[in-house]
């Protein structure tokens, strides 16, 4: 447990500026220039890819299991 009146003293005077956190691709995990946006990742051709694999194979399991 952290006592406030403590944890103020500690810091008080001390001045730390924190860099915002840079901007990340989604897929990646890149770091994203200001114009860039992560749907523009080659990455995203992949996860998305995957994505279409994977619901193609849903589809096909329930074609069999139904028929």
């Amino acid at each position: 447990m952290v006592e406030l009146a403590s944890y103020q003293r500690g810091r008080a005077g001390t001045v730390v500026a924190h860099a915002l956190s840079p901007r990340t691709c989604r897929y990646c995990g890149a770091e994203l220039e200001e114009d860039e946006r992560d749907d523009d990742c080659s990455s995203a051709l992949n996860v998305e890819s995957a994505r279409l694999r994977w619901r193609a194979a849903q589809i096909l399991r329930n074609l069999v299991c139904e028929g």
